[in-house]
């Protein structure tokens, strides 16, 4: 069985149709899937820097919420550094894109990182 950890804030909406999606999608596909909501329980660096393993930088930063607007423009310049990238979504989760979804393999290790949601994007991740 597949494991699967969906990172995100629980009343955000697209969070919240990806975790209906993986609910609905679960027994069919054969997996298990857990929920981090990074606000309340907030990201470690080490987790971070393996998403970064998969995706660039540039697909993880939400560029278009809230958070990004309320930056310094000293803040948003910080971004192209990944140490003060990292810092930032650490002490802001708000400003990661989302929701994350980690696939682990039976190691428990990262095997891939998918960033936001559409049915049509998690379809192909369980064929």
């Amino acid at each position: 069985m597949q494991s699967l950890v969906l990172y995100g804030i629980p009343n955000c909406d697209t969070v919240k149709k990806a975790r209906t999606w993986l609910q609905e999608h679960a027994t069919i596909y054969n997996f298990a899937f857990g929920f981090h909501d990074f606000k309340k329980q907030g990201l470690e660096r080490g987790t971070i820097e393996s998403w970064l393993k998969h995706v660039d930088l540039d697909v993880l930063i939400n560029r278009k919420g809230t958070t990004w607007r309320a930056l310094t423009d000293e803040q948003k310049a910080s971004i192209s550094d990944i140490d003060a990238a990292i810092a930032l979504m650490i002490a802001s989760p708000s400003i990661i894109k989302r929701p994350v979804l980690q696939m682990q393999s039976s190691g428990n290790q990262v095997a891939h990182i998918e960033v936001g949601f559409s049915a049509q994007q998690y379809q192909p991740l369980f064929k």
